[in-house]
């Protein structure tokens, strides 16, 4: 049985969560534990000489759990050859070689290394006619019934509550069959087929009846941008809006998730109204800026009223009135404001959050893609240049992929024109041209970029960096292009972070000794880039903590233009007036790839600009109910101790 961070036998679930949740530390961990409960079930059917059939899901939430399995497969001896599996959906229509194809995800992350019998793993055909797809459906749910069902099914979950491709309106008793895919589905998706264009409008999915039925189900989720669904999927009630809520009909299913899968949860959020708490001060300043924002109040105008009716009676008894703990919250979120990053040079540091010494510090600012710096922290990396630091920025990726191709097609056109009007003779230029517009021309919506268009691509991103902190007003010594391997893939599944990574990183840090270190904190997509390459970051600053420069080196995390800290996470909030808000929106529009229509826009039709520019004033805004200082805009940071 699964064991998680948590406590299940209190009993509060029952009160707040209407079906079994697992929160562990990281989806690593949680991978490893579900990974050992089917390693657990295929041999004692094994012993029983049964075929073990298992239910298995794609996408980003099970990719930790195939890496486990075949570690288990390869390092302990796990056989798979009683093993049948059935995936639960596929895109239609859909070549089986397709670099979109579940087929061929199934094989490159676990069919191809274990000892599973070819015939017994079961995908949903893509490439059938409509005409047959009825037939098929009927066909691939006999083959269930006829192995007495499926032992364990793994999910995962949409944004909209989807399992498998059932989406919000699917019933219960609905069965395998050709469905249209939602709008919220497919913009999900559209990263990986480089465009809501490109993305499929329909797929073959498992019913939810099959699932029901199903002796066994582990629902995966992990990341903040799956909390909402999460909380609606096990605290709401059963709806068809929202299909992996079912599951709470089901008498053996269990959500497994990551703590910021899980962040949203009532005994998460608010776990002093499920159970007795420590009032450690970080518990303290959570429920106290909770309760202001719940009930639009400043900090200092909460009475013993307000906490005692929203179940914060404990916090009085322990910590006596809210007059006293409302002012020790305030101070202490007012002392996060600095418009100092660096610190303030000969002032009293012991409220501030950076240190006065070094007055001049060096800084190294990691960007995962060629425009998180001066998206997540435009503000800060400009006001910490002013103030006479030494700045350098990294870029750690190419951020190739998110150039479209009639860019890159326009850039090659310029370079054989340029050489033409000059009368630069490069057969070289040419020939790369020649290719790139060929390959373009016939480009298929599967196909991965030739090295040539990618390094195109790469160069356009790394000019648009260039001009940014320029604007800024680095010089070249200051900006470092990484290019990180893991990357270079040319698609959107990148390879894990390696030892090369690690050692490129740890080199540039020995190289410049900062007394600062920016990073993304992103911890949405916990295989997503930023977190890939934050990755890289925590160890090599792990490596490295035992060098001398190390013991004066902070680590400051910000985040990207997708989501901010929680009011209650921040430890530096550095405020902008108009007129800085306006520098960073003319820094931002120097990456013009990334402009107008962007490869990997998402569900929010914002430009980038306009994301970070309302994040920021969100940021200032909630300052500013909570009864302090108002500014435009604030950029956000955590520090992290290593």
């Amino acid at each position: 049985m699964l064991k998680s961070i948590t406590d299940n036998a209190t009993g509060f679930e029952k009160r707040f969560e209407n079906i079994g949740t697992e929160v562990f530390e990281d989806s690593k961990s949680a991978s490893k534990a579900v990974a050992r409960e089917i390693s657990n079930l295929i041999l004692e059917k094994q012993k029983e000489k049964k075929y073990c059939v298992l239910g298995l899901a794609t996408g980003s939430s099970p990719k930790g759990l195939y890496t486990e399995l075949v570690r288990l497969h390869k390092e302990e001896g796990l056989s798979f050859k009683n093993v049948v599996s059935f995936n639960l959906d596929e895109y239609y229509p859909m070549e089986p070689d397709s670099v979109h194809s579940y087929v061929r995800f199934m094989k490159e992350l676990l069919f191809n290394h274990i000892d599973i019998k070819p015939e017994n793993c079961y995908v949903p055909d893509g490439t059938l006619t409509k005409q047959e797809i009825s037939d098929y459906c009927k066909e691939y749910e006999a083959k269930i019934e006829a192995l007495g069902g499926i032992d364990l099914q793994i999910l995962g979950i949409g944004g909209n509550g989807h399992v498998g491709f059932n989406e919000s309106g699917a019933l219960q008793n609905s069965k395998t069959r050709l469905v249209a895919l939602d709008h919220m589905t497919r913009v999900a998706a559209s990263a990986e087929f480089l465009g809501l264009s490109n993305t499929p409008r329909t797929a073959i999915t498992l019913g939810v009846k099959k699932i029901m039925e199903a002796k066994r189900v582990i629902l995966l989720a992990w990341g903040e941008l799956k909390s909402n669904v999460i909380k609606a999927a096990v605290e709401g009630e059963v709806t068809s809006k929202i299909p992996a809520s079912y599951l709470q009909e089901h008498d053996n299913a269990t959500f497994v998730l990551d703590k910021e899968a899980s962040s949203k949860l009532l005994r998460i959020k608010k776990p002093w109204l499920v159970e007795q708490v420590n009032w450690s001060e970080d518990m303290i300043r959570k429920a106290v800026i909770g309760l202001a924002m719940e009930l639009k109040k400043p900090i200092l105008m909460l009475t013993d009223d307000d906490y005692i009716e929203n179940g914060m009676s404990d916090l009085l008894a322990s910590e006596g009135k809210a007059y006293d703990i409302n002012i020790e919250v305030f101070n202490k979120l007012q002392n996060t404001i600095s418009g100092w990053p660096g610190g303030k040079p000969n002032a009293d540091d012991s409220n501030r959050p950076e240190r006065a010494q070094p007055e001049k510090k060096r800084v190294l600012i990691f960007s995962p893609h060629p425009d998180d710096d001066i998206i997540s922290m435009g503000g800060t990396f400009k006001r910490l240049q002013e103030q006479g630091h030494e700045v350098h920025v990294a870029y750690q990726t190419s951020g190739n992929i998110a150039v479209a191709d009639d860019e890159a097609l326009r850039f090659a056109n310029f370079v054989t024109d340029y050489n033409s009007h000059f009368h630069i003779e490069s057969p070289e230029a040419s020939s790369i041209f020649k290719e790139a517009k060929n390959f373009l021309k016939h480009k298929k919506g599967s196909d991965i970029d030739s090295s040539a268009v990618r390094h195109i691509k790469g160069l356009i991103r790394k000019g648009e960096a260039r001009a940014t902190s320029y604007f800024v007003g680095l010089n070249d010594e200051q900006i470092h292009f990484m290019n990180l391997p893991f990357y270079e893939t040319g698609t959107i599944e990148k390879n894990p972070v390696g030892p090369a990574d690690i050692k490129l990183t740890m080199d540039l840090i020995e190289k410049i000794k900062p007394h600062q270190i920016y990073a993304a904190g992103d911890l949405a997509d916990p295989h997503g880039t930023h977190k890939v390459c934050l990755d890289a970051i925590f160890e090599a600053v792990k490596n490295l903590k035992e060098k001398s420069f190390m013991k004066d080196c902070w680590v400051w995390l910000y985040r990207g233009a997708w989501q901010e800290w929680g009011i209650d996470e921040i430890e530096m909030a550095v405020p902008m007036g108009p007129d800085q808000v306006l520098e960073k929106r003319y820094g931002i529009f120097k990456h013009q790839s990334q402009k107008d229509g962007v490869v990997f826009q998402g569900s929010d039709s914002r430009e980038f600009w306009q994301r970070a520019e309302d994040r920021n004033k969100e940021t200032a805004d909630l300052y500013s109910l909570l009864g302090l200082a108002r500014y435009a805009a604030m950029e956000a940071f955590v520090r992290w101790h290593y």
